[in-house]
């Protein structure tokens, strides 16, 4: 008996053994990307004072029509590194792409949308700058938005909205309920990024463009939206909205995408 009990532990042993191997080996794989149904995925990409789930709205509507979607998480931290966690998302992908940026989110698009992978892009309340331009450069023509007045800097020049500025000027027509959702899980943006200027190649120049043009803005207003769009050449979707259309009008916005992935 001692035999046989002995036999059945050094077999589950083994089994065990081989179980974990097994999985070891294709953790350890790397992941391949799955081919979007409609041959195209949609990146996201989020701007300042916010996170992916900006886009919860819209990601719903974009899924059922059968395109796959992936909502880049930047880290705020400087211009290169949103554009570089951009461009691991956009490679990581199977065949083409269609890059969507909101806000701050419009200079990572006009800087990773070089990729060849990028085939359209999508302005959503964004900023659209020139090739060697900054945010800093690009609003020199125009009066300071509202929002940006009262702006809070930590120790390490992060910066911030208060939870009355996140209602009052950042998303304004959203529920009172999901403005302090907002607000609680907002983005802190290194300072710097708003002096940091894109390269010598702006995307919009070589890619077909659309903008959503936010006409209650008061992160970034309508007229340098207007003038971005103009100037872009882009096919423009106005929406009577905050900063936030993908929040307060997310059927604007995902119909405006869906545009660009035709």
């Amino acid at each position: 008996m001692d035999r046989i009990a002995s036999f059945y532990r050094t077999t589950t042993i083994a089994l065990v053994g081989a179980v974990a191997a097994t999985a070891f080996s294709l953790a350890a794989r790397p992941a391949e990307a799955a081919e979007p149904a409609n041959g195209k995925t949609i990146v996201l990409v989020h701007g300042a004072f916010a996170d992916g789930s900006s886009w919860n709205k819209v990601i719903p509507t974009l899924q059922q029509r059968g395109y796959k979607v992936v909502a880049v998480q930047n880290p705020l931290t400087s211009l290169a590194d949103d554009v570089a966690a951009t461009n691991r998302v956009i490679d990581a992908q199977k065949g083409d792409v269609v890059l969507v940026g909101h806000s701050w989110g419009g200079v990572v698009i006009t800087e990773a949308g070089n990729n060849p992978k990028v085939k359209s892009l999508v302005y959503v309340a964004a900023f659209a700058p020139e090739a060697g331009q900054s945010v800093a450069d690009a609003g020199k023509s125009y009066a300071p938005a509202p929002g940006l007045k009262n702006l809070v800097a930590d120790s390490g020049g992060f910066l911030t909205l208060t939870d009355a500025d996140f209602k009052t000027y950042f998303a304004p027509d959203v529920s009172s309920a999901e403005v302090k959702l907002m607000a609680a899980t907002q983005g802190p943006v290194q300072s710097k990024v708003f002096a940091e200027k894109i390269g010598d190649s702006a995307a919009w120049k070589t890619k077909p463009s659309w903008f959503v043009l936010a006409q209650k803005d008061q992160m970034i207003l309508p007229q340098q939206q207007a003038d971005d769009a103009k100037k872009i050449q882009a096919t423009v979707v106005r929406v009577n909205a905050s900063h936030v259309p993908m929040v307060s009008q997310p059927k604007a916005v995902a119909d405006a995408i869906l545009a660009a992935a035709k």
